[in-house]
């Protein structure tokens, strides 16, 4: 009987995650997230959804983990149940989005302001440059390695020799800070 003391280790693993301990989400993304991953790019059929959805899964792990009762079922069963619901979730949220095509311009429109279009991009790449040089280290690498160097969560984790969560952490908390950086620098220049 093998089950019962994997299921129990799962449980006290999503226990240390759900208290706070790092280590332990990423033992539970090392344990699940293959999985996890798989079954969200079944149910989305689109690698970067899939990836939003096991990410998303995981910070309700990371958050409400305190939520799971083994009396409803093992740990993988209760993750793979957030990984189903959120996958569903963004079927639904993209079923809902009208596709639009985009109609191309005329030559002529596009022609004028050209100049002054590369101009408008150099002074946001500056300012993006600028606010990014803010931040702290971690959270600096994190996001240009994954904007700039267009890796993924899972690739940044393994190039840095940190858990998949730490780096979702990281990059989140990077966003949020760069974002009111450059809101902030915008009201100064007004």
């Amino acid at each position: 009987m093998k089950r019962p003391s994997a299921d129990s280790a799962d449980e006290a693993v999503l226990a240390r995650a759900a208290a706070g301990d790092e280590r332990a989400l990423g033992e539970l993304y090392d344990r699940f997230g293959a999985v996890a991953y798989g079954l969200a790019l079944r149910v989305l059929r689109d690698r970067a959804l899939a990836e939003d959805a096991v990410q998303d899964a995981f910070i309700a792990v990371w958050r409400h983990g305190d939520r799971y009762s083994a009396g409803r079922g093992s740990a993988r069963t209760w993750i793979l149940t957030l990984v189903h619901r959120r996958a569903v979730d963004l079927v639904r949220r993209q079923e809902r989005q009208p596709t639009v095509v985009a109609e191309p311009e005329p030559a002529g429109e596009r022609a004028e302001g050209g100049a002054d279009d590369a101009a408008v991009s150099r002074d946001e790449r500056a300012r993006v440059q600028s606010a990014l040089a803010q931040l702290p280290d971690d959270q600096r690498v994190a996001l240009e390695l994954a904007y700039y160097g267009g890796l993924t969560q899972s690739e940044l984790a393994a190039r840095l020799g940190e858990p998949v969560g730490t780096i979702k952490s990281r990059t989140f908390h990077g966003l949020r800070r760069l974002r009111t950086i450059l809101i902030a620098e915008e009201g100064i220049a007004v």
